[in-house]
Formats: C-alpha cells, sequence, structure tokens
C-alpha cells in the first residue's frame, strides 16, 4: 500500500469516528437541552461523512457490489470469528462481565451481518426484495418477524427498524 492509501485510510477512520463521536456528543447536548451545540455537533458530523466517504473512494474502496458484498462478508466474519471473542476473553480476564457480555453480543450480530450478505451474494440476480429489520438495541438484523430480539432479547418487534 503506498503511503498516500495509508493516508487516505488514516483518514477514513479518523473521520468515520469523529462522525460518530459528534453524534454521541449531539444527543448528550439534546438531552441537556443544548439545541444549538447539539445542531452543530449534528452538521459537524454530517461533514465528517462526506469526508470519510470521498477518502474512502479514493483510496479504491468502493467497488462492484458483488466485490463489495465480498469485502463485507470478510469484515464481519473477522470480527464474528477472530476480534470480539479475543475483546470478550479480555473483558473476562479483566473480570468485567458488562463488556464481556456486550462483545459477546455484538460478535453473535456480526455472524449474522456475514451470513445476510452471503445470501445476498448468493442471489445477486434475483428480483425478489427482501425487506431486513434492525434491533435498535444491539443492531442485529432479521428478515423475517420475531417477538423479541434472539441475540438482546431486548427489543420487541414494533422496536425493530424497518429497510
Amino acid at each position: 500500500m503506498s503511503k498516500v492509501n495509508e493516508n487516505l485510510m488514516a483518514a477514513f477512520a479518523g473521520e468515520s469516528q469523529a462522525n460518530r463521536k459528534y453524534l454521541a456528543f449531539a444527543a448528550q447536548a439534546e438531552k441537556e437541552g443544548k439545541t444549538n451545540a447539539a445542531r452543530l455537533f449534528k452538521a459537524a458530523a454530517e461533514a465528517e461523512t462526506i469526508h470519510a466517504m470521498r477518502e474512502f473512494k479514493m483510496a479504491g474502496n468502493v467497488n462492484s457490489t458483488e466485490e463489495n458484498l465480498k469485502a463485507a462478508i470478510e469484515g464481519e466474519s473477522y470480527e464474528t470469528e477472530s476480534m470480539y471473542p479475543e475483546f470478550k476473553a479480555n473483558a473476562e480476564e479483566a473480570n468485567d462481565a458488562k463488556a464481556a457480555k456486550f462483545f459477546d453480543e455484538v460478535g453473535q450480530v456480526e455472524g449474522i451481518h456475514a451470513k445476510l450478505y452471503q445470501e445476498v451474494l448468493d442471489n445477486i440476480g434475483s428480483d425478489s426484495e427482501i425487506e431486513f429489520y434492525l434491533c435498535p438495541v444491539c443492531g442485529n438484523i432479521e428478515t423475517s418477524k420475531v417477538d423479541k430480539c434472539p441475540v438482546c432479547n431486548a427489543a420487541t418487534w414494533d422496536k425493530f427498524i424497518k429497510f
């Protein structure tokens, strides 16, 4: 990888993190009734998204849908098979049950995401539409109605976000 591509990916990571951070800051400002601060944080978050998207594309990381699905499968598989199990083990070693439970749930969810990406890739030429339902608590995605989220048990069906 060239130094320019390394810089683009470092910038992408930083801008992506800034986006999420500013959205968290906006939510806190709203909670405190600080409307102007919330608006500015939201505007800045969107600006960071614009930067991140341009950097990611400039680095050559947006390809055909099939290639993008394969990249998504690879990333989600790594998270579910390696990254989150290691994070969970580290949290258990540190006697942090809350973090260990969280890392376990997220690892499960990433595995579900990988399977869904694979299913879409396997049926890429199909005209049948699929609806996706996102658990707002843990990020699990379902393709059909469930009474409660099977991963976190927290969200009831009426709270899922439809895509």
